[in-house]
């Protein structure tokens, strides 16, 4: 594998100013069982994100709730001091009540306090970009989004983003604050959010689409990505991150995974190209 395989999934400018390599890194699977506690193998997990790096990824995606707080210690001790290329993207907005726990908390004084530790346990001056993780409905959505907006005018936040949202939320978010990007999510076997990604593809929002693998019956043998899989010499992972890139020129996929071996085998994506037909076939496979 060559070294910089990302740059093959060319570039996305997200906001005007953060340009990154298309095929990013998400570290939701670095903590423990439920997304809780201390990574199971701490020094593979180092050797993970470095792996990522080396292999040409500039974004990466976290979240102050994954552990809580284990990615983000394994990301600062990985790989700080930060290259100048590199952008983290984390969020905050979820309370974790143990293994699989997780309570949307949308309260001003609560962001603030998040994007705070974020900061700090990240060893950042200023986050590039802050996603709201989740909207709380019992706080409205003009204080969420109010409070990242006070934190960017304060320089703590470069620019703000929405996870799990409908483009009603996307532009109601809008009148409070700039928003850059959405993560929803959304792969080859699930695309309810097909909406959404047009409205991102309109708007010149980066989509960044959560649980990008759930290849499903689609990654059985003898499906549909097993076959093209033999015929590209790629694995079925590979296939679904393609489509994916292909899908959408403002698509990030973020594939996680706590193996060196696995962010090798997702990162080749970036060098399969599908032609229109067999992109055709893998979309209808599931239709």
């Amino acid at each position: 594998m060559t070294a910089a395989v990302a740059a093959a999934s060319g570039e996305f400018t997200i906001g005007g100013d953060l340009t990154v390599r298309r095929l990013g890194y998400g570290t939701m699977q670095l903590p423990g069982d439920g997304v809780w506690g201390d990574a199971k193998d701490p020094d593979e997990a180092v050797r993970v994100l470095r792996r990522a790096v080396e292999l040409g990824v500039n974004f990466i995606d976290t979240a102050d709730s994954y552990g809580p707080f284990t990615a983000d210690l394994l990301l600062k001790k990985a790989l700080h001091p930060y290259a100048d290329d590199l952008v983290i993207a984390t969020k905050a907005g979820y309370v974790r009540t143990g293994p699989d726990g997780w309570v949307p908390l949308g309260r001003p004084e609560f962001l603030r306090q998040q994007v705070e530790l974020n900061l700090r346990h990240l060893g950042l001056e200023r986050i590039d970009l802050l996603q709201l993780h989740r909207i709380d409905e019992n706080v409205p959505v003009a204080d969420q989004v109010g409070e990242l907006a006070a934190l960017q005018q304060e320089g703590k936040i470069r620019h703000i983003g929405l996870s799990e949202v409908s483009v009603e939320q996307i532009e109601e978010a809008g009148r409070t604050a700039r928003i850059v990007s959405v993560q929803n999510l959304y792969n080859l076997a699930q695309r309810d959010a097909e909406p959404v990604l047009e409205y991102a593809e309109q708007n010149d929002l980066g989509f960044i689409p959560w649980f990008p693998l759930a290849t499903g019956a689609l990654a059985r043998a003898g499906g549909p990505l097993d076959q093209l899989a033999e015929d590209h010499t790629a694995s079925p992972s590979q296939l679904a991150l393609a489509w994916l890139l292909k899908r959408s020129p403002v698509m990030l996929p973020i594939p996680g995974t706590s193996s060196v071996a696995h962010v090798e085998d997702n990162l080749a994506a970036a060098e399969v190209e599908l032609t229109d037909e067999e992109f055709t076939r893998l979309t209808e496979a599931v239709s």
